[in-house]
């Protein structure tokens, strides 16, 4: 299917993204229509975003009163939605501070300066990072350089020195790159765009451990793998090992762009002062109704327990592809982050897929990504697992 839009697009946008020939037009609960009206099963959730599926009507509600009353004013004032929509996500989080950006990125970005100015604020001369094998943190300059995936750092080095990366799951890889000049240590409790690869319950203790002992700052990027996604509101409290900061955006905003970091009182006390960092747009009346009430609905409408359960029945059906489908190799993951990998192209799948209207998406190149809106049910998952045998 190609319309005119599609054309218009591709002739006035930079062409950065290879992208589906479908255009969606609307979104209703946990399905897709495009522009001729076919529907599609999403489980892609616009990269983990969509948490909420499409449509929610308390959402909607919310954000068409926020809408008619005020969208913008900038941080050089205060505005009732921000602070709700902090004091909510630190609860959530499990943090005592909180900065909101645009993306999750942005988030990435301030975690790393907060950390840098931690460390130089305690004169401690501290600098570098150690980042893992596997890692994906964003586009921008400072989140790619802690990102590993070479073919997405090479067209833009030299990227910003100081980084190092450890083998994933490999506790001793990360020691032995500790030095003095260690200020932060830096990963995904769960990677997602590396290919949906779980940390060990041990390696995050011991990385943990390290930090404790040689004085560096733990910082989790819960961008993906967090809100809701592993059956607890982030990972961190799934696995039960507290960061020090944590970056996070996506599903927070069920769909408004909207990120955040969020330290613990401890690391804020000797961090980010007024002059260190900013954004015009970040924490805006807007963007943090969708927050706030994002955060109600799930605490309402128990989201949580539901991912555990569902999430439950969504690892069972996958295991039993993989004993059925020679294609399929294995499942990874847990809750509603979950993937399956194969030994055939999975770009090749993702294509079919949207022929059978299934919406998936990939994690590398041999990984189908599962990160659904979190109020999927039995009924779609079945739906997912007879068109995606198709598609394999």
């Amino acid at each position: 299917m190609r319309t005119p839009y599609m054309k218009e697009t591709e002739e006035a946008l930079l062409h950065t993204y290879n992208r589906f020939p479908v255009e969606f037009d609307r979104g209703e609960g946990v399905y897709l229509y495009d522009s001729e009206g076919r529907k599609y099963l999403d489980f892609a959730a616009g990269i983990a975003v969509c948490g909420l599926g499409y449509g929610h009507p308390e959402l909607t509600k919310a954000l068409k009163e926020q809408a008619k009353k005020l969208l913008h004013t900038s941080n050089l004032f205060y505005n009732e939605s921000c602070g709700k929509a902090a004091a909510a996500l630190k609860k959530a989080c499990g943090m005592d501070r909180v900065f909101f950006t645009n993306s999750g990125t942005e988030a990435n970005e301030g975690m790393l300066k907060a950390a840098r100015k931690y460390a130089w604020k305690r004169g401690t001369g501290r600098y570098e990072f150690i980042a893992m094998e596997g890692s994906f943190h964003g586009r921008s300059m400072g989140a790619l350089s802690v990102t590993e995936h070479e073919a997405y750092r090479t067209p833009f080095e030299p990227l910003i020195p100081g980084v190092k990366f450890a083998k994933w799951n490999d506790l001793e890889s990360v020691r032995a790159l500790v030095t003095e000049k260690t200020c932060g240590i830096l990963l995904e409790p769960i990677q997602g765009e590396g290919g949906i690869n779980m940390a060990s319950p041990e390696f995050l203790e011991g990385v943990r451990r390290i930090c404790d002992e040689e004085g560096i700052l733990l910082l989790f990027d819960e961008i993906q793998c967090g809100m809701g996604r592993t059956g607890e509101m982030f990972a961190w409290q799934y696995y039960g090992v507290k960061p020090d900061i944590m970056s996070m955006a996506k599903a927070i905003g069920s769909g408004v762009p909207v990120g955040a970091f969020a330290m613990t009182e401890a690391v804020a006390a000797d961090s980010l002062e007024p002059g260190d960092h900013g954004t015009t747009y970040g924490g805006n009346p807007f963007a943090c109704t969708a927050v706030a009430k994002t955060l109600e609905i799930f605490e309402k409408e128990h989201v949580t327990e539901h991912v555990r359960d569902i999430g439950e029945y969504l690892a069972e059906q996958l295991d039993r592809l993989v004993q059925e489908e020679e294609s399929v190799l294995e499942r990874k993951g847990t809750g509603l982050i979950q993937g399956i990998r194969l030994n055939r192209p999975a770009g090749e799948v993702t294509a079919k897929a949207m022929e059978e209207g299934l919406v998936i998406i990939t994690a590398r190149s041999d990984v189908i990504r599962l990160v659904p809106p979190m109020i999927i049910e039995k009924e779609h998952v079945d739906e997912m697992i007879e068109k995606l045998k198709k598609s394999l």
